[in-house]
Order: structure tokens, then C-alpha cells, then sequence
């Protein structure tokens, strides 16, 4: 059961780092996005080729069968990365999407700690308490996306 939810959170991970890293390596619709106007050019492409290596390293490995231990080294990254760009949101007044932010940076955590035992010294938390927290999780980030698109001027694309 574990080893399904983490593959779907990964997944799921993984779709969302490439879509959200493609805009910013070609850089079009980056006005829709908090923050990215005022970042130098090279910087942005810079997090969005990492967003997309990040989403890459999550779902190549155990589709490869080669390299274990980057998926959980990834995930952390991913994890680090999201909690900085809810800074963004914030600073632009944007509570819910922060909230929405820190939900995906506590999804990619719970995957990298899942996955931990793929390094030599990983801890074993169990199935127990990880399938629960990844079920938690996906319904709260789902209960936020609906939340931002009630939310007054909202619009799809606006994340």
C-alpha cells in the first residue's frame, strides 16, 4: 500500500514540477506566476530547470531501475525549493497559494522520508503513518485548489 501511494504522490510530483518548470526555462506566461517579474532572467530558468530535473529524478529511477537513491534526494530538494517559492507568496499577499505551496513542500517531504530507506542509512517509518499522510495530504492540496478558485478574481492558471 505504501509503495502504491508513493508512486502516485510522485506521479503526481512529478507532472507538477514539469509543468511548472517548462514556463519558466522558456520563459512565456511568466507573468502569471508571484515573484518571477522581479528575478533576473537566468535565475528563473535556472529554478525551472531544476524544477524539471527534480520531477525527472522523481520518476526515472524506478521506472530505469538504476540510481535508487536519487529519488529521495530529489524529493528533499524539491521539498526545499517549494517552501522557498511560498515566500513568494506571501510576500505578494497571497496566503492560500502559500498554504497551497507548503502543502506540495510537505508532499515532497513525506516522499523523500518514504523513500529514504533507498540510501544506506535510510530510517524506516512504515506504512502505517506514511500511506495516512500522503492520503492527508492530497486531500488538503485538493481542498486548497478549490478554496483558490472560489476564491474572488481567481483565475485557472493563476499559481
Amino acid at each position: 500500500m505504501l509503495a502504491i501511494a508513493l508512486g502516485a504522490a510522485q506521479l503526481v510530483l512529478a507532472l507538477l514540477f514539469l509543468f511548472a518548470g517548462l514556463p519558466k526555462v522558456l520563459g512565456r506566461g511568466l507573468d502569471r506566476w508571484a515573484g518571477f517579474d522581479a528575478l533576473p532572467r537566468p535565475l528563473t530558468a535556472l529554478i525551472g530547470a531544476a524544477e524539471i530535473a527534480g520531477s525527472l529524478a522523481l520518476v526515472l529511477p524506478p521506472l530505469l531501475g538504476r540510481l535508487p537513491w536519487v529519488t529521495p534526494l530529489a524529493a528533499g530538494g524539491l521539498a526545499v525549493v517549494t517552501l522557498m517559492a511560498a515566500g513568494f507568496h506571501l510576500r505578494a499577499d497571497e496566503r492560500l497559494r502559500a498554504l497551497e505551496t507548503v502543502l506540495w513542500a510537505l508532499l515532497c517531504g513525506t516522499v523523500a522520508v518514504g523513500r529514504w530507506d533507498l540510501l544506506a542509512t535510510g530510517p524506516d517509518l512504515g506504512a502505517a503513518l506514511l500511506a495516512p499522510v500522503i492520503g492527508v495530504l492530497l486531500v488538503g492540496l485538493g481542498v486548497n485548489l478549490v478554496a483558490i478558485l472560489r476564491a474572488p478574481g481567481a483565475t485557472p492558471v493563476d499559481s
